[in-house]
């Protein structure tokens, strides 16, 4: 539910960083995920979460060859 979100605000001043935490990294994920959305024009609420997964695997293997060298290398599953 939305309501549920919860909202900080950060002084960018006094706490831009803590450690490997920076606000920058989550903005960093979060522009392409929501340009991802706004390609499909949202995402249903019942499939966010596989969304978000698939944004971090993204975010995480790095470039479109990186994809998809992964993905070649995935085995196949046998229906």
């Amino acid at each position: 539910m939305v309501s549920e979100f919860k909202h900080y605000r950060i002084n960018h001043s006094t706490r831009f960083a803590r450690g490997r935490h920076h606000i920058n990294g989550i903005k960093n994920f979060w522009n392409p995920a929501k340009w991802q959305m706004r390609k499909f024009n949202g995402i249903p609420k019942q499939h966010f979460s596989m969304f978000l997964k698939e944004c971090e695997w993204r975010f995480n293997a790095g470039s479109p060859q990186k994809l998809l060298k992964e993905l070649k290398s995935t085995p196949k599953s046998q229906s």
